[in-house]
């Protein structure tokens, strides 16, 4: 069971640990699966090199942190913050400027009762107001930064702490520091880099179009649209269509009668396994997302979720610039243009393998094990310093 105590002005989500006090190692940030899964596959990575440190972690309660930190073996404690750079929305800006005080007061507390050896930020509402006064407070400090086009907040932090990781050879123009390593993409399970030899369905070309966790409405409407529209697309393609909880019985009714084309699923568990089905993807433009069509060597249809730094566009022009995908705007989205790249790419044998063969080098296998190294050496230096 969970215990919530306030500790030094933070909120602390403690599982029980035994055993000898250790060093602390801090992974701050959150807010979404984008940054909470590449997070534990550090803290992971880093505990299982070294068991000389402890992993404690650092977020919001407006995150996920909560339920996906939640269930593991580490300490999560919570700061307040909030989201700076977002179109329009003037009272939430404001409510974040006034909570920026409080989560530096939170986080210099929980900084002095833990004394930190190293202390990583991978974005999201806690990971600025923490790293900043980490690095103010003189702690070794680092960002990772998951996209083409860093956030606000790392592009103002990159001057404050000692080095950054980046998974896109883009960002790292875009950091002012001196000493920007890219590492690739943290993941929690190696997923195999597939053999253009798959074995493909010689009857359907399959397609997998997911959102993320909650589904995209968007693209998830004008792929439903497209397959009533277009009556032929039974004869030579089968779909996955995840849709989100909330959507799935709405377009389970949609799809009614279409069953033997269209699986529809809320959440899809075991992705290596739907990847492995696929031979067309249909997605968002998150840097987790693109890794792992990376990863499986699949031709992809990319359709960036519009944001106010747009970092998802810059994420898919970067595979789209590198002839490894396809990028489509939101805007220039429905079932005509959807049919018309669907079928580009479903005719063109060369354009598939290209694709696949572009793609591969978008993922950077082992990425989690890397960082935990340069992470545990700068620990270890920090601890001998302070001998």
């Amino acid at each position: 069971m969970y215990s919530v105590q306030i500790n030094y002005l933070t909120e602390t989500l403690e599982t029980s640990h035994s055993g000898a006090m250790k060093k602390v190692i801090i992974i701050a940030g959150g807010g979404t699966g984008g940054h909470i899964y590449p997070a534990l596959a550090i803290g992971e990575a880093i505990g299982k090199k070294d068991s000389r440190f402890d992993i404690h972690y650092v977020g919001s309660k407006d995150g996920l942190e909560s339920k996906i930190i939640g269930r593991e073996s580490y300490p999560l404690h919570f700061i307040k913050g909030g989201k700076l750079n977002m179109s329009g929305r003037w009272f939430d800006k404001i409510k974040t400027l006034l909570l920026i005080p409080v989560g530096l007061l939170q986080s210099s507390f929980l900084i002095l009762k833990l004394r930190p050896a190293f202390v990583l930020g991978v974005g999201g509402y806690a990971s600025g107001p923490f790293v900043l006064m980490a690095a103010l407070l003189r702690c070794k400090t680092a960002l990772w930064e998951p996209n083409a086009y860093p956030g606000l907040a790392n592009r103002i932090l990159a001057g404050f702490v000692d080095q950054c990781f980046v998974v896109f050879e883009k960002a790292k123009s875009k950091l002012k520091n001196e000493k920007v390593i890219q590492c690739g993409m943290p993941i929690r399970r190696e997923p195999p880099v597939l053999s253009k030899d798959k074995v493909k369905d010689p009857n359907y070309f399959r397609i997998l179009h997911f959102g993320g966790s909650q589904g995209s409405r968007i693209i998830g409407n004008v792929l439903n649209q497209m397959v009533l529209k277009y009556p032929e697309v039974k004869e030579k393609f089968k779909f996955v269509h995840q849709t989100g909880a909330v959507d799935f019985a709405d377009f389970k009714r949609k799809y009614a009668g279409l069953e033997e084309s269209v699986e529809v699923v809320d959440f899809i568990y075991d992705m290596p396994k739907y990847y492995q089905w696929a031979d067309l993807v249909i997605s968002r433009g998150g840097a987790s997302t693109l890794t792992e069509i990376a990863a499986y060597s699949l031709p992809s249809i990319v359709v960036p979720l519009p944001a106010a730094d747009g970092h998802q566009e810059h994420n898919a022009l970067e595979l789209s610039n590198a002839g490894a995908g396809m990028m489509v705007l939101q805007k220039d989205l429905n079932p005509d243009s959807l049919f018309e790249k669907i079928n580009q790419i479903f005719n063109d044998k060369n354009k598939q393998e290209s694709f696949s063969r572009n793609v591969l080098k978008f993922y950077q296998p082992h990425s989690s094990e890397r960082l935990a190294e340069i992470i545990i050496n700068e620990a270890s230096q920090s601890l001998r310093g302070k001998a």
